[in-house]
């Protein structure tokens, strides 16, 4: 057992590490207001906080102290939180990752004179695990489809890749209804570019055939009605009034709460 953080084996630093334990929910931050006269509390829902993450660690005896310090040396660079956040996948759950870095300082309690045991705290600041292998949906006609989200189970905010031609006329649009929810794309989109439409970051932006960037989408919204994926059967229309649609490609980022 052990853990890959930022592409690299916990085995390949010669580092021995397990799961301390599982949070099966982060800590909640609930809305609750005090209402004069009224018993109790109302009561006006919840969102999940951070997430943490426990990793139990040991270094097994090293020929000498000073190449157990080597260890624990590779090991403060390769956490190094300073790095920013990094991939984070566990053995014992290797379909998803998060992202994290270390949240707490690591002190190695010397076991024998050249072994030693550490925890490692890593926070992920958004809670969600993400599919490694995620769910990808191509669209290519312009009707009502059906699809079903397996991986995951919290809704999740997906990426939509749109590729069409749209003139920059207020009566040139393609219409994308999914669950019932419309997002309107007035343009303009030319032949060759793709309307990126990231629901994660609530960003859109036009980029050619190659990925480069040539502006920002957000005009091309009509409305900022980013759409929301379910876990299950996922319903999306599409039509088009004086446009050409060409393709949606739906990245659906299934994750896990």
């Amino acid at each position: 057992m052990g853990f890959i953080y930022n592409g690299i084996s916990s085995q390949s630093m010669k580092i021995r590490a397990r799961l301390a334990g599982w949070q099966v929910s982060p800590a909640l931050r609930n809305s609750f207001e005090t209402v004069p006269g009224k018993a109790g509390i109302a009561d006006f829902g919840c969102d999940i906080s951070e997430r943490t993450i426990t990793i139990s660690c040991g270094v097994l005896p090293r020929r000498s102290f000073a190449e157990l310090v080597s260890v624990l040396d590779n090991a403060a660079e390769w956490l190094n939180p300073a790095n920013g956040l990094k991939q984070l996948i566990l053995d014992d759950v290797p379909d998803r990752y998060f992202m994290a870095r270390l949240s707490e300082a690591v002190d190695c309690e010397r076991l024998l004179r050249t072994a030693g045991s550490f925890e490692l705290r890593f926070i992920c600041p958004d809670p969600f695990a993400y599919a490694l292998d995620d769910e990808v949906f191509v669209i290519s006609e312009t009707r009502m489809h059906e699809f079903e989200r397996l991986a995951g189970n919290a809704d999740s905010e997906p990426v939509y890749l749109l590729k069409g031609v749209i003139a920059a006329s207020s009566s040139s649009y393609i219409s994308l209804i999914t669950n019932g929810e419309e997002l309107r794309i007035v343009g303009p989109l030319s032949e060759g570019e793709t309307l990126v439409i990231d629901s994660g970051m609530v960003t859109a932006k036009v980029t050619d055939a190659a990925g480069n960037t040539l502006r920002n989408g957000l005009p091309c919204l009509q409305e900022l009605n980013f759409p929301i994926l379910r876990k299950g059967v996922n319903n999306i229309g599409i039509s088009a009034v004086n446009a050409t649609f060409t393709e949606l490609k739906i990245q659906a980022k299934s994750r896990w709460r």
